[in-house]
């Protein structure tokens, strides 16, 4: 009897990665047949959007820990510490 889930892995991020991961790895080994490899190749596409969108929304929770001019630290968004790692060290600061 297939092994084959008909919907993505329940649980969290880690779960669905693991699954995602055991697709992959059956889909690669080639032993499957046509119709169980269709059925794989839909899971992972919808594992791996599950996964993306969980990264995302933690993504967008994260806040960052920083130490402003004045020594004191403050929180700021994830993306806008994305965009600081890409300024040369010092662009972001004000002169004293």
């Amino acid at each position: 009897m297939s092994e084959v889930k008909d919907r993505p892995a329940q649980g969290g991020f880690e779960a669905s990665l693991a699954r995602l991961e055991e697709v992959v790895r059956r889909l690669e080994s080639g032993d499957v047949p046509l119709e169980e490899a269709l059925r794989l190749f839909e899971e992972g596409v919808t594992l791996a959007r599950t996964c993306s969108e969980r990264l995302n929304d933690a993504e967008k929770k994260i806040e960052v820990l920083i130490e402003r001019e004045d020594g004191s630290f403050g929180l700021r968004p994830f993306s806008d510490s994305a965009a600081e790692a890409d300024k040369p060290s010092g662009a972001d600061r004000e002169p004293r």
